[in-house]
Formats: C-alpha cells, structure tokens, sequence
C-alpha cells in the first residue's frame, strides 16, 4: 500500500524560501517516477518538478533555476527546495508518484497515480 506525505508547506514572503518534504512508503525507489505538483484556487494542477529512480530531474520553465528536487533515499523522502519564491508559486502542493522504468519521468497529473492530501504555499 503506497502512501506520500506532505509536510513543510506554510506562508513566506515573495523572495522567501520554503522545503517541502514527502515521506513515502510502500514501494522502493527503482521503477518509479516522483513529483511535486501545485494547483491554484480556480486553476487545473500542474507538473512543478518530477524526478526518476535514477535521479534525472524535470522541471517546468516557470520554477527552474529556483526549485530543486531531490530523493533522500536512506530516509525514504522526497524534497522540494524553493527559493526566490514568488506571488505565483501561492498553492497547494501534491507529492506524487507512479510506477515506471522510465529514465525521464512525465510532468503531467494524469500520467501519476499515487497522491498525498498536499500542503499549502501561501506566498506573499
């Protein structure tokens, strides 16, 4: 039985930092995909950093150079660093993840199964 949950979220200022973690349970780490996904009030959810079991990171165009995930394996954790926080980065983040021994992963909601309740970003 996989479960992903979230923790770090809160509110910070524009140009703030926050680190979102998700601990995870259920599956090992080769064979999957991992991400953090936002979803605004009024909004579709939306891909904001993935990475695969081999460690290849994505992101989308709107968080690079800010955002960095990570995997801390020996703790069964999946970090989200944020920096240089923005007004558009306010939501809710979903940690996130599905089975596949894809090198790259996917950075679309529907592509993943397994979700977390999420944990709010207030930036402002």
């Amino acid at each position: 039985h996989v479960q992903l949950v979230e923790s770090g979220g809160g509110s910070v200022q524009a140009g703030g930092s926050l680190r979102l973690s998700c601990a995870f349970s259920g599956y090992t780490y080769s064979g999957h995909c991992m991400g953090w996904f936002r979803q605004a009030p009024g909004k579709e959810r939306e891909g904001v950093a993935v990475i695969a079991g081999s460690g290849s990171p994505g992101y989308a165009d709107s968080v690079k150079g800010r955002f960095t995930i990570s995997q801390e394996k020996a703790r069964s954790m999946l970090i989200l660093e944020m920096n240089s926080l923005k007004l558009e980065d306010t939501g809710m983040y979903y940690c996130s993840a599905r089975r596949t021994y894809a090198a790259t992963c996917p950075r679309n909601p529907a592509d993943f199964t397994y979700w977390g309740q999420g944990t709010q970003v207030t930036v402002s």
